[in-house]
C-alpha cells in the first residue's frame, strides 16, 4: 500500500551526503553525492511523499494546478542582452543589485519554517490526513522555509547565501553598495476578499499559497536569464571560473525549486478536488474557488503588473546610464538590445 502519511522527521530527513555543500568558505544547505552531483535538503522522503499524493490525487481524478512559468512570459527589463550591454560598459550595479534583491527576497522565504498556519482540515468535508494539505503544518511548509533562508544558527545558508555567493564570485565581494528588495511584491490589493463563502483565515492561506507559486514562476524565469548572463564567454574576463561556479550555484538553486514549484501546484490541486465548508453552514466544490481566485491573480501577473515594473525599472537603469561618460552610446545600445 502507497505510504500517504509522513511524520515531521520524515518529510525533513536528508540523504546520506558523500561531503557539505561548501562553495568559497561558505557552508550551504544540501549535500554533494557520491558521484559529485548535487542533492537538495530534506528531499530523502519530502520528493517521494510529493510523488505519491500527486499520484493518489490523479487516482481521484485530479491533477496538479495547471500552470507553469510560461504564463509570465512577456516584457522583462533588463533583458539578458541588454544586462550584457551594461556589464560590457562597465554598469554592473544593475546585475549585481538583481542578485542582492534576489538573495534578499529569499531569505523573507525563511518565514515560512516560523509562521503557524491554519489546519485546513476542519474546513473542508473530506479527510485530509493522507494529503499532501493534511502536512503542510508536519513539515512541509517548514522544508520550504529551511531551503529559502536556510539555519544560520548552524552556520549553514539556504538560498539567501547561495544568492550571495554567486554574486560575490562573479562581481567580487562590495563591489556596489547594498540594496533592499520593496516592500511589496506581492498583489497590492491582496486583502480584498475574493472567496467569502469561506472563512477569512483559509481565504487568507490560499491566497498565500497561491502569490508564493507566482513569485516562484517569476523567480524561475529570472534564475535562467542570470545564469545565461553568468555563462556569456567574454563577460566577467577575469573572473571567467569564478563566474561558472556561479552559475553552477544558481542551477542548484533552480534544482531546489523544482520541488517547491511541484508542491504547491500539489497543494493547489489537492484543494481544487475538495470540498470546503461555507461560512453559512453550505459547502462549495473547491474548484470554484481555486480558478475563481488564480484567474484574477494570473490577469494581475500577467497583464496589470510587468508594464508597470518594466517601466519603473527602465527609467531608473537609462537614470544610471546617462550618468556614464558616455551614456548617450551605450543608452542607445541597450535600447537596441530590446528586452528578451
Amino acid at each position: 500500500m502507497t505510504h500517504l502519511v509522513y511524520s515531521e522527521a520524515e518529510l525533513m530527513s536528508d540523504h546520506p551526503f558523500a561531503r557539505p555543500h561548501v562553495v568559497a568558505g561558505s557552508r550551504m544547505h544540501g549535500g554533494m553525492m557520491q558521484d559529485g552531483s548535487y542533492q537538495p535538503p530534506r528531499a530523502l522522503m519530502r520528493e517521494p511523499a510529493l510523488q505519491a499524493w500527486t499520484e493518489a490525487l490523479r487516482a481521484r481524478g485530479g491533477d496538479l494546478l495547471d500552470a507553469d512559468s510560461s504564463l509570465l512570459d512577456g516584457e522583462k527589463v533588463p533583458g539578458v542582452e541588454q544586462s550584457r550591454v551594461l556589464l560590457r560598459h562597465g554598469l554592473g550595479e544593475t546585475f549585481w543589485n538583481g542578485l542582492t534583491i534576489t538573495g534578499k527576497i529569499e531569505a523573507k522565504g525563511r518565514l515560512l519554517a516560523e509562521m503557524v498556519f491554519p489546519e485546513l482540515g476542519p474546513f473542508i468535508v473530506e479527510d485530509v490526513s493522507e494529503m499532501a494539505i493534511g502536512h503542510l503544518n508536519k513539515g512541509l511548509l517548514k522544508a520550504h522555509g529551511l531551503d529559502e533562508g536556510g539555519l544560520p544558527d548552524e552556520g549553514i545558508g539556504g538560498h539567501d547565501v547561495m544568492w550571495f555567493v554567486a554574486r560575490d564570485l562573479a562581481l567580487g565581494a562590495n563591489a556596489y553598495p547594498d540594496v533592499e528588495p520593496p516592500e511589496n511584491i506581492s498583489r497590492p490589493d491582496s486583502a480584498a476578499r475574493r472567496m467569502p463563502e469561506v472563512s477569512a483565515a483559509v481565504e487568507g492561506f490560499i491566497s498565500f499559497l497561491m502569490n508564493l507559486l507566482v513569485i516562484e514562476f517569476r523567480a524561475e524565469i529570472g534564475f535562467a536569464a542570470t545564469q545565461a548572463v553568468l555563462r556569456t564567454p567574454d563577460l566577467f574576463a577575469d573572473r571567467r571560473a569564478d563566474a561558472e561556479e556561479a552559475a553552477e550555484i544558481i542551477g542548484r538553486i533552480r534544482t531546489d525549486e523544482e520541488i517547491h514549484v511541484s508542491s504547491l501546484r500539489l497543494y493547489l490541486g489537492e484543494l481544487a478536488s475538495v470540498t470546503f465548508k461555507t461560512v453559512d453552514g453550505g459547502t462549495v466544490p473547491g474548484r470554484e474557488l481555486i480558478d475563481r481566485f488564480w484567474g484574477g491573480l494570473v490577469h494581475w501577473a500577467t497583464v496589470e503588473q510587468p508594464p508597470l515594473a518594466s517601466q519603473m525599472q527602465r527609467e531608473l537603469i537609462e537614470s544610471r546610464i546617462m550618468a556614464a561618460p558616455n551614456g548617450a552610446q551605450i543608452l542607445a545600445e541597450f535600447r537596441s538590445a530590446g528586452s528578451d
